[in-house]
């Protein structure tokens, strides 16, 4: 049988208002989660969770009406959770590409998850699932912003953690007194300070151990102290197990 031309803009083709709308769906859900993200200054932000979740809707609904016709034609079948199925691999990728190791703390995890998440609710929004589009971005932000709250409250209560920063730093700065203050802002008590000038150096450098307690983020007091323009090395050595997270 030969195969049946279908007009270029055939709106009853897959392209009328409702994919159009559920397009649309798609870039405002997806957009809301990359402000999120933005507003963190995550590395995957606006743009990037904008167009995963806008391009997942495309793809879902190139499998739903991509193919009608040639669905006419004898012995011609498709299922359309295959392009799904591809969508989810495929999106690892970028996912992957957000996470990596830095003096063993594990950092983009959380972003990472939302591009898989943003990849999700672009798909439902794709495949006509606008309900559960919208619930699983309350739950994103529910996730993103309510856990870190309950974390906190959840560790208030553990008992201290002893932990050992070593730094190496540039001298002739004041930088000292600073990084000591940043300790006690992020909520760690210090037990004892010892610095060292370091050999060779001319006396440019400095090695300084500090001794902490307390129960905050060490991944995030680590993060500040390395940043500041005079640290050259930051390493952290905890008396009880901790984990890195990347709210």
């Amino acid at each position: 049988m030969p195969q049946l031309a279908v007009p270029l803009w055939d709106v009853a083709n897959g392209q009328g208002l409702r994919q159009l709308a559920e397009l649309g769906l798609a870039l405002l859900l997806s957009s809301l989660i990359g402000m999120e993200r933005e507003a963190q200054q995550k590395s995957a932000g606006l743009r990037t969770h904008t167009l995963v979740g806008v391009a997942s809707a495309l793809m879902m609904e190139v499998s739903q009406h991509g193919f009608t016709n040639v669905l006419h034609l004898a012995n011609v079948s498709f299922d359309p959770s295959r392009v799904a199925a591809q969508i989810v691999s495929g999106i690892g990728f970028i996912g992957g590409g957000l996470i990596f190791v830095r003096r063993d703390a594990v950092r983009g995890l959380t972003t990472a998850a939302t591009i898989w998440l943003t990849c999700a609710v672009g798909m439902a929004c794709g495949g006509g699932l606008p309900i559960l589009a919208l619930a699983v971005t309350a739950l994103h932000f529910l996730v993103v912003r309510g856990y870190p709250l309950l974390s906190r409250r959840l560790t208030a209560s553990a008992p201290p953690a002893t932990v050992e920063v070593r730094l190496t730093y540039l001298t002739g700065r004041a930088l000292l007194p600073r990084l000591m203050e940043a300790c006690t802002r992020r909520g760690f008590r210090i037990l004892e300070v010892r610095a060292d000038r370091l050999p060779g150096q001319a006396g440019a450098a400095a090695r300084v151990l500090l001794r902490l307690e307390g129960t905050a983020d060490t991944g995030q007091l680590a993060s500040e102290l390395f940043h500041d323009e005079g640290v050259v090395d930051v390493e952290l050595s905890l008396g009880r197990e901790d984990d890195t997270t990347d709210p």
